[in-house]
């Protein structure tokens, strides 16, 4: 059978100017029809979403009436049909995460919403989608543990509050130290990085953090493989090479499969010189993952 990709030509929208391109999911998910069969998600219920997100803010969400304030925390144009690109993602990460407990791997060419807060949205992120898959997973009783790798250069600070109380989801987040967000939340377990961090120390630092994790006994994986760690990329610091990058990812896989753990991966963050470029890194993740 053929490795599948989740992805919908809906999340790819219109912000006009603005650093995000949704048009890198668009480009990443065409990179992988060459290896992949296109599943489409489907749009959770606003009591689906209840199980991640307050009812005020799962309100807004449905209706895409969001106030200034929210718009200004959430760093992104507003509309119905920005709402909607949102919420497919949160059924895109819960589709994958399905899929990977049914072969092993689940891949979202989407998602990772890791600054989306129970009752706010920040940082372009506005619907966590991971918390959303593991909750939802949890309620039905697919799993009862899980674990979050966030390799954005961002620290998940959205996750990191959801799951702060939370003794059977592990969240391990590696990212550039003095980046947004500036206020942390506190992950189950933190490494921070120098701007200008490199793939030798960086690749050194991730092997402790993977060993944690998977002594917390996870029964699912949610890989959140953002790629602006890459040395180009506009927003980030970090100065690992596409061949890092790799690596990086190599090691999630591998460590997965010796302790035999479903992964679902989603892409997060992106910022290259273009959507191309952005693209073609999120796109090598995932053939990476489909093998």
């Amino acid at each position: 059978m053929k490795p599948r990709v989740v992805y919908s030509p809906k999340y790819d929208v219109d912000y006009g100017e603005h650093a995000f391109s949704t048009a890198k999911f668009r480009l990443a998910a065409e990179a992988c029809r060459s290896f992949a069969e296109i599943v489409e998600p489907m749009e959770p219920s606003r009591q689906a979403l209840h199980l991640v997100h307050t009812r005020d803010w799962v309100e807004k969400l449905m209706t895409g009436v969001l106030s200034p304030a929210d718009i200004s925390r959430l760093e992104l144009p507003f509309s119905p049909e920005i709402a909607r690109a949102h919420r497919l993602a949160a059924g895109g990460t819960l589709l994958a995460a399905r899929h990977a407990l049914e072969t092993g791997v689940g891949l979202h060419a989407g998602g990772g919403a890791h600054h989306a807060f129970k009752d706010h949205g920040e940082g372009y992120c506005a619907v966590n989608d991971i918390a959303f898959a593991i909750l939802s997973l949890r309620s039905e009783g697919m799993i009862e543990t899980a674990a979050v790798i966030d390799l954005d250069v961002h620290q998940g600070n959205g996750t990191a509050s959801i799951f702060e109380m939370d003794p059977d989801t592990f969240t391990f987040s590696m990212q550039q130290w003095g980046l947004y967000p500036e206020v942390r939340r506190r992950s189950s377990l933190d490494i921070e990085l120098a701007a200008g961090t490199g793939d030798a120390e960086y690749y050194d630092k991730l092997r402790h953090g993977l060993r944690a994790v998977m002594e917390s006994k996870p029964d699912l994986v949610i890989y959140q493989a953002g790629v602006d760690v890459w040395e180009h990329d506009r927003l980030g610091g970090l100065k690992l090479t596409e061949a890092g990058i790799k690596d990086r990812d190599m090691a999630v896989y591998d460590i997965c499969r010796v302790y035999q753990v479903p992964v679902a991966v989603t892409l997060g963050g992106g910022y290259g010189p273009t959507p191309e470029d952005t693209a073609r890194l999120h796109a090598s993740t995932l053939k990476l993952f489909a093998r």
